[in-house]
């Protein structure tokens, strides 16, 4: 890359980031007071609930409309964005509605779905075919489904990570920043997958400033559901490329997200639960027996989104005998992790929290 442009294009980057951050200090009080004024408060319930106090909820609305704005000023317009912003407005609505009065699960799925159908069929965001290991695989006429399906999925991984203070937007934050990187080393800090995750990382962390523990404010679903659609979207715009490392980027930097999501449909199976009943056992409510801190058990969970991330930029680097080696570690760590905790079966232990 030449000097000159690499100048300019970090020059880009810190004034896209700078700008977002500010616009989101500013505007997260407004949603604080907004959310108040709704009656958009968690009030703890001595049970699932971690926070002591009540706290006002719907601050991903600062998270949203930051975003708006930085897409306003910074990233390319197109048909297909024209789709992405109407299904995000679709999901930040319904997101709006369950911070103000609790949704059922149907309605909220409902919001996902159409936001991935306006995505898919009238953005035409789809997955690929795409080559592996020398096999070429079409999806035909699963292309769609499939699509909507991993939208949906991955909108609800990331709203199943909004458990503690500055959780969510923090291991955001991490996504985000790690698909600049790529960019940077792909050579591509104009694309606009990349443009949107400097926005996004911006937004998250001027929001973080009021979130990360003790919170003065909560995402709610109105950021969670955002975030998690969102995040969908810009792993759909790196499809591009026919190649496994198109899906592999986006799995390693999401697979703490999904292992979650998948052992908590487990573990609410083997006990006879819907797999939409809500607990106290995620990753980071295990984590949280452990330090008894919210603080450092968030941080735990950066570090841990930190490593996946890292494994992703050491592929993309070529240098897979690294990524391999970090990659097996924190298998088998999580491994441990399912055997030692309650986070897929239940122990028989007389300090466990119940659900």
């Amino acid at each position: 890359m030449n000097p000159l442009n690499l100048f300019i294009n970090g020059h880009n980057v810190l004034y896209i980031i700078i700008i977002t951050f500010a616009l989101s200090v500013i505007l997260t009080p407004l949603s604080i007071k907004f959310a108040k004024h709704v009656g958009a408060v968690d009030v703890p319930d001595g049970k699932r609930k971690v926070h002591n106090k009540p706290i006002p909820t719907m601050g991903g609305i600062a998270i949203f409309v930051s975003f708006l704005i930085g897409y306003m000023m910074f990233a390319p317009k197109s048909d297909q964005m024209l789709a992405v912003l109407i299904g995000g407005f679709i999901v930040v609505i319904t997101g709006i509605c369950d911070d103000i009065k609790p949704l059922s699960p149907k309605w909220k799925l409902l919001g996902q779905i159409i936001a991935a159908l306006i995505v898919t069929v009238y953005g035409g965001l789809v997955f690929k075919d795409m080559q592996i290991f020398g096999h070429f695989f079409q999806f035909g006429l699963l292309t769609y489904p499939l699509t909507v399906l991993f939208i949906i999925a991955i909108t609800n991984a990331i709203n199943l990570t909004d458990g503690l203070d500055g959780l969510a937007a923090g291991c955001s934050s991490i996504y985000f920043i790690t698909i600049a990187i790529l960019g940077f080393i792909m050579q591509n800090l104009g694309g606009l997958d990349v443009i949107l995750c400097l926005i996004l990382f911006g937004a998250c962390l001027g929001f973080l400033i009021y979130n990360f523990s003790p919170a003065l404010v909560f995402m709610g679903d109105t950021g969670s559901m955002f975030l998690g659609y969102i995040i969908s979207v810009i792993a759909l715009m790196g499809f591009k490329t026919a190649t496994l490392t198109s899906l592999i980027i986006p799995m390693l930097l999401l697979f703490v997200p999904i292992l979650d999501t998948l052992l908590a449909m487990g573990r609410r199976l083997l006990k006879g639960k819907s797999i939409g009943d809500a607990d106290k056992e995620h990753l980071h409510h295990q984590l949280l027996k452990n330090t008894h801190s919210t603080r450092i058990t968030v941080l735990i969970m950066y570090a841990i989104n930190i490593l996946f991330a890292s494994v992703s930029i050491f592929y993309t680097l070529g240098d897979n005998l690294i990524s391999i080696l970090i990659y097996g570690i924190l298998l088998l760590l999580f491994i441990v992790l399912i055997f030692k905790t309650d986070i897929l079966f239940e122990h028989n232990r007389g300090n466990n929290d119940k659900d």
